[in-house]
């Protein structure tokens, strides 16, 4: 049997129990799920079950069967050559990018729209900068309910874009950021009688957090290591601490990880936080940044976010498109490996760190590649490496064709 408390972040008043609360009623803090669970959970239940996500049930939201097309259970990949070329010991990347829709917003979102069915709901409603549309989309019309998605108008990778509209989503662009299309969001949810499925909504965090069983199991309980990741809204770094936290709850490990948060130097408020000893963040009204998945001046989650970086004795980091853009690099030409900018930001940090030295060369760490390479097909993204006409291939690796010798008449 399972119980669940909606529990404010910001004052801990526990709320009536509601599906589709998602503000504190005494404060307008946002909310945490708790779920008590009364049986046991060990490593032993995991055998033969399914390999997505949901093979974790006992510590997710129970509310009939989910709406899931196999999301989670990623890949995380040893790299050697990469972790040479950044200059640390050990290094892993989860490879989000193998999600349904291909970002790690299919995890929250498989159970956002679960939970949303519950609620009753037949509209649901998101502002993205690109991969919360995408996978909302896919995923409210696998449930078959109406998708409405508001954007920043010319401000989200044409991949991203093409999977909304493929899916069916209704799309309305808005002027200025992603900040003004989530305020939007939530002025006008209710009129609308729309589900919203932002990361405000406790319950697609509780899918969120199922990355941290992942690496818990693939890593044979193994947790005495670094986490680094990319840092937008800021909800995924809470959530994938809620999880270390809650198998540490469950008397499955005793380590937890350190949480380490990257943003980009053009978005970086929670970095600015950090690196001044401020008590509160300084927005950023006009955020730039390459990386479109984390190009929020105003992350809703901030205090989730500092919470979990603090309570595990991590640090958020800012790192600069260059940076950024010669990380996407490395991870392809060393090992194969491919994501969105936002995606390469903790390898451009891990490089940065180490070479400056604030992060330890010796330690182990998993980085989340957030996104597939292919939701952001800029061709400015591999400026570095345009086509040549084959005759300058054989110019380069062979060189200059020796003259022929031209032949006399005879006589």
């Amino acid at each position: 049997m399972k119980r669940y408390e909606l529990r404010c972040i910001a004052c801990g008043h526990l709320n009536p129990f509601s599906l589709r609360r998602v503000f504190c009623e005494r404060c307008g803090g946002l909310l945490e799920v708790v779920v008590r669970v009364d049986e046991v959970f060990d490593r032993e239940r995991l055998q033969g079950r399914v390999m997505s996500m949901w093979r974790y049930a006992e510590l997710l939201p129970d509310f009939g069967k989910p709406v899931s097309m196999g999301e989670g259970m990623t890949r995380l990949v040893r790299c050697e050559r990469l972790a040479k070329a950044v200059g640390v010991k050990e290094l892993y990347v989860k490879l989000e990018g193998m999600n349904p829709t291909g970002s790690f917003k299919d995890r929250g979102i498989s159970v956002g729209v679960t939970v949303a069915l519950e609620a009753g709901a037949r509209r649901v409603i998101c502002a993205s900068t690109g991969n919360t549309s995408a996978s909302l989309a896919a995923y409210a019309a696998r449930a078959g309910i109406e998708c409405v998605v508001l954007i920043p108008k010319g401000r989200i990778a044409s991949g991203k874009l093409f999977q909304a509209r493929l899916f069916g989503a209704t799309i309305c662009e808005v002027s200025g950021s992603f900040d003004d299309a989530l305020r939007i969001v939530l002025d006008r949810a209710e009129q609308l009688g729309a589900h919203v499925l932002n990361s405000v909504n406790p319950w697609r965090l509780e899918g969120q957090k199922t990355a941290a069983f992942e690496i818990w199991e693939q890593l044979n309980g193994s947790l005495e290591l670094n986490v680094v990741v990319p840092v937008g809204n800021a909800g995924n770094i809470a959530a994938i601490w809620k999880g270390f936290e809650e198998l540490r709850d469950h008397g499955l490990t005793d380590a937890v990880p350190r949480m380490i948060g990257v943003q980009s130097s053009g978005a970086a408020p929670l970095a600015r936080m950090f690196s001044t000893g401020s008590e509160e963040p300084v927005w950023v009204e006009s955020p730039q940044t390459v990386a479109s998945a984390i190009r929020i001046g105003r992350p809703v989650n901030w205090m989730r976010a500092v919470r979990a970086v603090r309570s595990s004795d991590g640090w958020i980091y800012s790192v600069d498109d260059e940076e950024i853009l010669e990380a996407m690099r490395l991870m392809a030409t060393t090992e194969g490996i491919a994501a969105e900018p936002a995606g390469a930001a903790p390898i451009a940090l891990l490089k940065k760190g180490a070479e400056e030295g604030f992060l330890a060369r010796d330690e182990v760490y998993v980085c989340i590649a957030t996104g597939h390479h292919l939701k952001d097909p800029d061709p400015a993204l591999v400026s570095w490496n345009a086509p040549i006409p084959f005759e300058e291939y054989l110019r380069r690796t062979l060189g200059p064709e020796p003259a022929r010798r031209r032949e006399e008449p005879p006589g």
